[in-house]
This record gives C-alpha cells, sequence and structure tokens, in this order.
C-alpha cells in the first residue's frame, strides 16, 4: 500500500491523498519521502494531461510533519548524507511540485505542523475547513530546530520578513480563520464534503498561477534586507534575540539568519541556506534533548507511563475545593474550564467569592480579546459554587485541601470535610512540602489519599506532582492521573518524600543562589548567572515571589516534624540570611514590596541597594568565575534530581525531566535535569562536582548512583 494515492478525475485534475499505511497520522518519514517523490514524478510525466493537483489527507490530520524518531538520531557524522537526502527528497519535490507549470490546491482538512504547513506553503492556494480545533504553522524551533522544507525561505516571500518573523521564531501556530486574514490561508470552507469541490473550483479558476516569488515583477512584501526600514529592524534584532534566549538556544539564532542570507538571494539559493542551517541543528546536542525530552519523554507521559496498568479510566464530576485563595482558586478555574463542577469552600462566603472572583476575570480578559464569548464565560462560571457550607461538598468525586501549609490546619479540614466525598471518591492534599503519608494520618481512608501539588499560577503552570503515599491505592492513584489529564495539566508521579521532587529541587536552586550573596557575591551577578544558564527568573526574584516569609515557615515546619520523628534538619548557608532579610530587615517578599528587590509603585523592581552595600564583597565578585555561578545553579539541581531518583521519590527518568522543567523551570535546553547530566557525560559530571564540593561544599558531592552509572560509563 502506498503512502500517497494518485487519481486523476474527468476534469484531468489529480488528487493526490497523503494516506501513511500502519500510522494516525502523516509524516514525513522515508516512505513518505520515496512516495511523494515518485507522485512529483508522476505529474512531470503527463503534466500535458493534466489541469491542476489538489493535495489533502485521509486521515483526521492533515500532516503531522518531520519523523522526531528519524532526525534524533542523526549524528555529525551523518551531516552530509542527511543534507544530501534533504535537498534530494523534500526540498526539491517541493520545489519541482510548485513549478510543475499547472495549479496546486492544498485541501486541509486538520491540523498541518511543520512540514505539514510547509507542504502546503508549496501550493499556489491553501483552502482549510473553518474550525479553531485546526492548528497551522511552524513550531519547530520548540524543538530546537527551523523548518527545514522550505518555511524559511516561503514564509517571508508571502508575508514579508517583519510578518514572517515571529511564526518562525516562536513557533507562532494560527487557526484557519487567523490564516484567512494574514493571506496564508486562500479560502475557507464549513466542512469536509465541500473541500475538494472548492479546490477543483479554484483550479479551473487559476489555470496558470505562479507562486509569487517565481513572477518576473515579484517584490518580497516590505523590502528586503537592503531596505532602509528593513535594515533598521534587523540592525537590532540580533541583540534583541540574545537577550530573550541568553544564547542558551541556537534554534532562533539560525532562524534568523537563514531568513535574512535567504532573502537576499535567489529561490533556490536560499532553500540551499535553509537546508545548511537546517542539518546543523539536527546534529546538534541541543535538538537531541529538546527533541527527546519535549515530544517523546512527553507525549510518554500523557499516554500514562506512570499510571497504573489494568484499571478502567474515570472521569472526575465535581471536585470541591478548599481555600480560595490564590492556589485554591487556580484549582477552581482549571477543573471549570474543563467542563467539571466546582465547589470553591473557603472559611466566610465572601472569602469564597474572591476566589470566583479570580475565575471571572481571568475569563473576562478572554472575552475582550476575543477569544471567548460572554455567555461561553458565564457558563464557566456557573460551573462554580462559593460557599462556606462543608455539607455543599456532598457526592464530590475528588476533594483537593489547598489551604496554608500547616500541618495541624490541613489535618482538620480533612477530617471536616473527607465524610463528604462519594463512595469512590479520593482526597487530595495541594501540600508543597509536607509528607502526604503523614497527611493522611488524619484521613479515615488513608488509602485513598493522595498527593496533587499543582504549581502557582495554575492558570498558566502546565504541571502537577501527583504524591502517592505509602498506603495510596492504585485505583486513587490512577484516578487521580485521569484527573489531571482531564484538566489538560502533565502529570508526573513521584513517591513520599519531605518536599517530594520538584519542592526539593526548587528549595536547592534558591538556597544557592542565595547562599552566593551571602559569600558576598554581587546579587545581579547571580540573577544574571541563572539567566545565563538558561533558568527563566533568578533566585532572588523567585524566592520573593515565593516571599521569604513562607520559605521560614516551611523550614520551621519541617524542623518541628523531624524533631517529633527523632531526626535533625539540614542546616543550609542560605538561612542566616534569609533569617536577617526577614527579622533584621523587615523584607518578606514582593507582596510585601520590599525582599531582595525593591517593587516601586511608579517603576520597574530593582535590586534593594542595601543588600548589595550590606553583603557584596567586590573581591570575591571579581575572583568567582561565572563557569562557577552557572554550574552552581544548574548542578546543584541535578544532583538533587539524581538524589530523588536514588531515593525511589522519583521512579523514571521522563517523571524527573519533565517535573523539573514544568515545575521548577530548569533550563529547558538541557532537556531536563537528569538529560543535563547525560549531555555532560556521566564521568565528566562526576568530575565537576567533585570540584565544586571541594569548592563551595559537601551539598554537591556526587550521591552514590551517579558513581554507580560512572563506573560504568552508562547513561541514565
Amino acid at each position: 500500500m502506498t503512502a500517497i494515492r494518485y487519481e486523476k478525475d474527468q476534469d484531468a485534475i489529480v488528487t493526490l491523498t497523503m494516506d501513511m499505511p500502519n500510522q494516525s497520522a502523516n509524516t514525513m518519514n522515508a516512505d513518505f519521502r520515496v512516495a511523494f517523490g515518485d507522485a512529483v514524478n508522476a505529474l512531470i510525466a503527463e503534466k500535458e494531461q493534466i489541469t491542476g493537483v489538489i493535495l489533502t489527507s485521509a486521515k483526521k490530520t492533515f500532516f503531522a510533519g518531520g519523523d522526531l524518531r528519524e532526525l534524533i538520531e542523526v549524528s555529525s557524522a551523518d551531516a552530509e548524507a542527511f543534507f544530501t537526502m534533504l535537498t534530494q527528497t523534500i526540498t526539491t519535490p517541493l520545489r519541482r511540485l510548485e513549478t510543475l507549470g499547472k495549479p496546486v490546491v492544498a485541501a486541509i482538512n486538520g491540523t498541518a505542523l511543520g512540514g505539514g504547513w510547509e507542504l502546503c506553503l508549496a501550493c499556489h492556494a491553501r483552502i482549510a475547513i473553518k474550525n479553531d480545533s485546526i492548528q497551522l504553522g511552524l513550531p519547530e524551533v520548540s524543538l530546537g530546530l527551523l523548518p527545514g522544507g522550505g518555511g524559511t525561505t516561503r514564509m517571508p516571500r508571502y508575508l514579508g520578513l517583519e510578518k514572517a518573523l515571529p511564526y518562525l521564531i516562536e513557533g507562532t501556530k494560527f487557526s484557519p480563520e487567523q490564516g484567512l486574514a494574514t493571506g496564508l490561508i486562500t479560502e475557507l470552507v464549513s466542512d469536509g464534503t465541500a473541500l475538494i469541490p472548492a479546490a477543483k473550483a479554484w483550479i479551473k479558476a487559476h489555470p496558470n498561477v505562479k507562486q509569487p516569488w517565481d513572477e518576473k515583477d515579484y517584490r518580497m512584501p516590505g523590502g528586503t534586507p537592503s531596505n532602509p526600514k528593513v535594515a533598521q529592524m534587523l540592525a537590532i534584532a540580533p541583540a534583541m534575540l540574545k537577550n530573550k534566549t541568553k544564547g542558551c538556544y541556537p534554534a532562533p539564532e539560525a532562524i534568523l539568519s537563514a531568513v535574512v542570507e535567504g532573502a537576499q538571494v535567489d529561490f533556490d539559493t536560499a532553500q540551499r541556506i535553509e537546508s545548511r542551517y537546517f542539518t546543523q541543528l539536527v546534529v546538534s546536542q541541543i535538538a537531541k534533548n529538546m527533541i527527546g525530552t519535549f515530544w517523546f519523554q512527553l507525549n510518554d507521559l500523557k499516554a500514562g507511563h506512570s499510571r497504573p496498568s489494568g484499571i478502567t479510566p474515570q472521569r472526575t464530576a465535581k471536585v470541591g475545593v478548599l481555600g480560595a485563595g490564590m492556589m485554591g482558586a487556580g484549582i477552581a478555574y482549571a477543573c471549570a474550564t474543563r467542563d467539571i463542577s466546582v465547589v470553591l469552600k473557603d472559611i466566610s462566603v465572601e472569602n469564597a467569592e474572591k476566589g470566583k472572583a479570580y475565575s471571572a476575570s481571568l475569563l473576562t480578559k478572554k472575552v475582550s480579546r476575543g477569544r471567548l464569548t460572554a455567555e461561553k464565560r458565564d457558563h464557566i462560571l456557573s460551573r462554580i459554587q462559593a460557599t462556606a457550607d462543608n455539607q455543599m461538598l456532598q457526592g464530590c468525586d475528588l476533594i483537593i485541601e489547598a489551604v496554608f501549609e500547616n500541618s495541624e490546619l490541613k489535618a482538620r479540614v480533612t477530617q471536616e470535610t473527607e465524610p463528604m466525598l462519594l463512595p469512590s471518591g479520593i482526597f487530595a492534599s495541594n501540600t508543597s512540602t509536607i509528607p502526604i503519608t503523614q497527611l493522611a494520618k488524619a484521613a479515615r481512608s488513608a488509602e485513598n489519599f493522595i498527593g496533587l501539588h499543582f504549581f502557582s499560577p495554575v492558570d498558566k503552570m502546565q504541571l502537577v506532582e501527583i504524591i502517592r503515599g505509602e498506603q495510596t491505592s492504585d485505583q486513587t492513584l490512577a484516578k487521580a492521573f485521569d484527573f489531571v489529564l482531564q484538566i489538560n495539566k502533565i502529570p508526573i508521579v513521584v513517591n513520599d518524600s519531605r518536599g517530594f521532587f520538584t519542592s526539593r529541587v526548587f528549595g536547592t536552586f534558591v538556597n544557592e543562589g542565595i547562599a552566593m550573596v551571602a559569600e558576598g557575591i554581587h546579587p545581579a551577578s547571580v540573577e544574571n548567572a541563572a539567566l545565563l544558564a538558561g533558568m527563566p527568573v533568578g533566585p532572588l526574584a523567585i524566592s520573593d515571589e515565593v516571599s521569604l516569609s513562607l520559605m521560614i515557615h516551611i523550614r520551621d515546619q519541617t524542623k518541628a516534624d523531624l524533631a517529633a520523628s527523632g531526626k535533625t534538619y539540614p542546616s543550609h548557608p542560605a538561612e542566616d540570611l534569609i533569617d536577617t532579610m526577614v527579622k533584621t530587615y523587615q523584607r518578606i517578599g514582593k507582596a510585601a514590596g520590599a525582599g531582595f528587590y525593591d517593587y516601586p509603585s511608579n517603576g520597574k523592581k530593582h535590586l534593594w541597594p542595601e543588600l548589595i552595600e550590606r553583603h557584596t564583597k567586590s573581591e570575591v565578585t571579581q575572583s568567582t568565575p561565572l563557569q562557577d555561578l552557572k554550574d552552581r545553579i544548574l548542578y546543584i539541581q541535578a544532583i538533587e534530581t539524581l538524589r530523588c531518583l536514588e531515593e525511589g521519590v522519583l521512579t523514571s527518568v521522563p517523571d524527573a525531566n519533565i517535573g523539573s522543567i514544568f515545575g521548577i523551570g530548569f533550563a529547558p535546553w538541557t532537556g531536563g535535569a537528569i538529560q543535563f547530566v547525560n549531555q555532560i557525560g556521566i564521568r565528566a559530571f562526576v568530575s565537576r562536582a567533585e570540584e565544586l564540593a571541594r569548592r563551595y561544599g559537601e551539598r554537591f558531592a556526587p550521591p552514590r548512583i551517579l558513581l554507580e552509572h560512572a563506573e560504568s560509563n552508562s547513561l541514565f
């Protein structure tokens, strides 16, 4: 069975129907490339007997893009062969198709991303179904790549450089209706039955059409890089891009280079320029990190890698949320927007209504931006019932406790509300640090008790850390996992531990940054080192967001809990400075307007000048290499992640990598905390960790699991 069906009708219009055998979606793998080349050859052989060509799909989607399993295997040694394959089997056949001399129409019945959209761009017209669920665009940059099938060559020639760059550098996706407004989509039809007739009508109406850039009088919209206005924009573009990527991501820079260089030459030369940059990225380690984690490992988790097998999937209909603060309000919003009824309970109806107002604010903002109707907003809000009455929780499938981080308070609300659950219902704590097994002691049914650790703000943060207590049943874990997927979040599953996985690792990040300041390193150097390492925000800024007073509270709660079980709390060199900031300077964080930063009401935040004056030692700052600062920030998090793996808190590498990026913000270019270790090399990582331990403390000492892997030099 061929990957492309070739059918000619009575009007001599050929329809090429892409239908990859044994696959749910069409991808640009070896079988497709052969079939596509054969189809183009057939078109050329009988072009005098045809009037036009339609490219469409037999799948639910139009085309899913490149075959990432092939791409991730390409090594530097394969670069020349890959470049040859790319030009001979992808870019050249696409060019031959658009210069066939006959009108070619893409009949887009579903999502077309990456290589799928590049197929569409090589057609003279693109007719799509009017459906907002269809996504179009070139998101390759999110995987460390650039569009290698003509995307950086054709998009600027359609739109102009300035308008095309966001689609390429940011990977912006768009709907068919949005595409129609920009001219990227030629025509919309109401449904699939109208698609092929519309494509045939367009072919008959445009028998002599050419691509714009193949017309003699073609001029690039907005001008080429030699145009003064464009040149002015391009003069600052590299600096703006570097400021955004911090030099950690080669793909956006390669895209900018390919677009600008390609815009100054003829189409075929531009295509070769693109192919060279694409090959360069494909063989890079960063692309392999990002493809491995953001595609394969992420899809693995969503497919249920960490879910107990053999348990029928379950849907949650009614959720109770205890606590209508920022976190509880966010959880209520996440549930209501996914068709789940929510009871948002607080100590007063007034407080609960404030929590509901948070959802109203988010939804109203969407209405103002045209992304939601007022009727839909009101319907979503009607699912949230604000109350102070525990009885309103009666019949919940799931109750999520999101009250203050205090063991006694959490125990009390658990005992008050757990009886309201359905017999098959489960109870979850949103605690970020307190062990689930400890909290489950307050429950009547410890096997139905679990941790669901959301991240703030819930409406933006995609991860939910599911924590299994010592007595949590498989049934409860499966139900919690299904709920997380139901609200469109990413689930990772970890075993119980104080701080679990994400909070433990997050703590090492902020503490290391604060410890550096305590040593006398300039706070700006610490913050910039974190950004240059690829972290989205510096440790001092995020400490202010969390609040220094909360950090002290969590530490004191941990000390008390450990003392009660006869254990000793391990001190950290950051603690004295945290105590000084709160107890001596009364600077507790952003919410109070004063932390490591000042937050003026009429200006941008800035580092507190007295922090610099009182704690910075210029000789320490000057003598500490920038690489040490960056490595301390990344290595300490990777080492703690390895400890979690060693202790069985983490049970898989995908959970570790996905959790570290989506929960903590660990530098995405690395592919995650464990992949960071792999790419450095196990033995090289051990050597550097030992060096950091000698310079900065035993907390950098390689854990046993790392030393064992170093002996055999085996990757995680």
